[in-house]
């Protein structure tokens, strides 16, 4: 068989010198779904983009259907069948789902847009390809589920006959990657190709059909899914034994966090969260489980002293922390893993020995007689940075040259620097890759086995399965259920509460929670 799709020693190197690309190979057959995967900074987006027309490359050569091509932009690409879906949607939230889908390329009665047939062909597609979506909501009221649906149908809309999807299950609950899932087989039996890059191993061995692996800008293998298993692709991605596991809690102590009754308003005064009762034991980790935009980041926000809370109360340590700033809150021994490292955790036009310290500012050990003393702070930085194995050249480097994955371990080395009481972490590893994973998950660990209360939010539940001693699941802003972690535990059961359809009873919950 010939192969549809032939990258031929591709090699890009970015302004600066970052070479993102380095000979890279890659043949995708007409018909399979065919995984792309490595550590971030591997170089899999970049070629991603050179075969979708973002991108060019400075040398190599890429094949589609037997004849040599490059798309000078994505319109030259999407106009010879090939779509890509980013993991960050391009919708417009205020259109319908068909407006959407046939956005630039509207069916039309003379020169009037024709609705009735762009409702017509949404559906028929939808249909044809089992991504089942009601056409005519606006796409900001749907489910992430469906308008990653909704993203398909736009690139199968315009006749793509390979679709890039990206990272496509990183914010799906588990019963909606399975009916992505059957939606992808759909396409390959109607004749469709799909490339799949993904982080997820196991996802990737239940849909792939062959794997390219990279690492460090080059292709270091292609294996047959049936032929490897993830322990065996986790090696080849990072170049050594990787271990994602951890030990359950062993020592559980008193209650450390409670929040009793808790109300969280939004900007329009609409509820968010609603009567939460909750506690977490020193030495414990608790699970924040949900759908995201379901209150669980809310709630470390409010927590963390980040947002306004409408009723109810929250103690660490019986200490009421409602009273207290955010500075009040650290100097009593909270400590804070933000969702979002660029805008909540690093000061991204500051040094890192200058971000190792910056919550640090009234601490006499850094800072004398008003001045900052930059000798203590570079010494602070240095050891750090070799006990949380930060990649980068030197303390005064800016933190915006490191990989996201060493901008996330500057992040935890603040926060653990020294041991908290209570530590919150809100997706810990999102963008980040296996190895950093690895080393960020022990780092949690450790702080627990140190004594802190954690509560933890992660929009991946094999991480949340993997660290987590006891759970609780968020659905529109309440508790509907909560689980002692264990082996019979599932992705499976927990989506099932994720997504509404089975809730427990507030007596279980209740005991659960104790």
């Amino acid at each position: 068989m010939v192969p549809l799709i032939q990258a031929k020693s591709i090699s890009k190197t970015y302004p600066g010198g970052t070479l993102a690309n380095d000979r890279v190979d890659l043949t995708v057959m007409p018909g399979e779904v065919h995984a792309v995967i490595g550590e971030n900074g591997a170089g899999k987006s970049t070629l991603m983009k050179i075969l979708f027309g973002v991108e060019q490359p400075d040398s190599g050569e890429l094949i589609y259907d037997g004849k040599p091509v490059g798309f000078a932009k994505p319109r030259e690409a999407i106009d010879a069948g090939i779509g890509m879906v980013f993991q960050h949607f391009s919708l417009v939230p205020s259109f319908s789902v068909y407006e959407n889908v046939v956005l630039g390329a509207e069916p039309r009665t003379g020169i009037r847009f024709d609705r009735e047939k762009a409702i017509a062909e949404v559906e028929a597609l939808s249909e044809k390809y089992r991504l089942k979506v009601d056409p005519l909501p606006p796409v900001g009221r749907i489910p992430v589920g469906q308008q990653q649906r909704v993203e398909i149908l736009k690139a199968l809309y315009r006749n793509a006959r390979v679709l890039i999807l990206d990272e496509p299950t990183a914010v799906l609950a588990p019963q909606e990657v399975e009916e992505l899932f059957v939606a992808v087989r759909s396409l390959v039996a109607q004749g469709k190709t799909v490339i799949f890059i993904a982080h997820k191993l196991p996802e990737v061995l239940e849909i792939s059909d062959r794997i390219t692996v990279m690492r460090g800008g080059r292709t270091v293998g292609e294996v047959l899914s049936r032929d490897v298993d993830e322990h065996g692709l986790a090696t080849m991605m990072v170049g050594r034994e990787v271990t994602l596991r951890v030990d359950r809690a062993k020592d559980e102590g008193p209650v450390s966090l409670e929040v009793k009754g808790l109300h969280i308003h939004g900007e329009s005064g609409a509820p968010i969260c609603q009567d939460l009762n909750l506690r977490v034991r020193k030495g414990e980790i608790l699970g924040l489980v949900g759908v995201e935009g379901n209150g669980q980041s809310e709630l470390i926000e409010a927590v963390a002293g980040l947002r306004s809370v409408a009723d109810g109360a929250i103690y660490v340590d019986g200490k009421d922390l409602l009273p207290l700033d955010v500075k009040a809150r650290r100097n009593i021994g909270l400590a804070s893993i933000p969702e979002d490292r660029i805008a909540r955790g690093l000061a991204v036009g500051a040094s890192v020995a200058e971000n190792m310290v910056a919550t640090r500012l009234d601490d006499e050990r850094f800072v004398r007689r008003g001045l900052l003393d930059l000798k203590a702070i570079r010494a602070q930085a240095e050891q750090l940075i070799g006990r949380f194995s930060v990649k980068v050249g030197s303390p005064a480097s800016a933190i915006g040259t490191l990989s996201g994955g060493n901008m996330q371990k500057v992040v935890v080395a603040r926060e653990l620097a020294e041991q908290p009481k209570l530590l919150l972490v809100n997706q810990p590893t999102r963008g980040v890759d296996l190895g950093a994973t690895e080393f960020i998950w022990k780092s949690i660990t450790g702080a627990r086995d140190g004594g802190a209360a954690v509560l933890l939010c992660s929009a991946d539940l094999g991480e949340l399965l993997a660290l987590s001693d006891r759970l609780v699941v968020f659905y529109r802003g309440r508790i509907v259920a909560a689980f002692v972690n264990s082996d019979e535990l599932t992705p499976e059961t927990l989506g099932r509460y994720m997504l509404g359809i089975e809730t427990q009873s507030p007596e279980t919950v209740r005991a659960a929670l104790k």
